[in-house]
């Protein structure tokens, strides 16, 4: 069995022309490629002698619409701590340049005992698509319609591409960073119509991030 490292310098080796990064952070490897080579190369990662990733953890989309664009340095920073949410005038921004939608794999080798993170960009943000692994890997059947639901990434050849977590009637995709935290619709039962109906949100938007109350007699001496 190899280690992390042997396993970034074969992974390197077997794809020199399809990686556009291989990098190993906190003991855990992710590699990235286009949207367009993830059949062939999730089809080696799975047949390879060297890989074997037979087991297909997890699917899930990510959107990097508002990535950087915060009050703390988001590439080195946790995101906590009492400057959060503060309110000043020093803006820390990372430039993202690269597309807004990604999808991300978790692979596991159960005979290597490895693990992988595969991650690809969309390059439409009005519809990004990508060719479904379902032929590959059959577990990501329902990850891939959770992705679809969430973040409305499509998948190429899923043979049952719909809504899994939102009703059928549902409007946009709830985890996009544009989409609001209160919904755009509210449900309820009317007596009078005898049914179920949908009605405009009445909830005000408000800010989530807590107030930090620093002279506090339970926390002092």
């Amino acid at each position: 069995m190899m280690d992390v490292t042997s396993l970034q310098e074969r992974i390197n080796a077997v794809f020199p022309e399809v990686l556009i990064s291989c990098v190993l952070a906190r003991g855990e490897l992710t590699i990235e490629i286009s949207a367009e080579k993830i059949l062939p190369v999730a089809t080696i990662l799975r047949d390879h002698e060297d890989f074997k990733f037979d087991l297909l953890l997890d699917v899930c989309g990510v959107d990097y619409s508002a990535y950087g664009d915060a009050q703390w340095q988001t590439e080195s920073a946790t995101s906590t701590g009492f400057d959060r949410g503060r309110e000043d005038h020093i803006e820390h921004k990372i430039r993202w340049t690269k597309p807004r939608f990604a999808v991300v794999y978790h692979l596991l080798s159960l005979s290597n005992n490895q693990r992988i993170r595969l991650r690809a960009f969309c390059e439409s943000e009005t519809m990004p698509a990508i060719d479904s692994v379902i032929n590959i890997w059959k577990s990501a059947d329902w990850f891939e319609r959770e992705a679809f639901d969430m973040f409305g990434i499509v998948f190429a050849g899923h043979p049952d591409l719909r809504r899994i977590l939102t009703d059928y009637g549902f409007v946009g995709h709830p985890f996009r960073k544009d989409f609001p935290v209160s919904g755009h619709v509210e449900v309820r039962y009317d007596s009078e119509e005898g049914r179920v109906i949908y009605q405009p949100v009445s909830i005000e938007p408000r800010t989530l991030v807590p107030k930090v109350i620093r002279n506090d007699a339970r926390y002092t001496l």
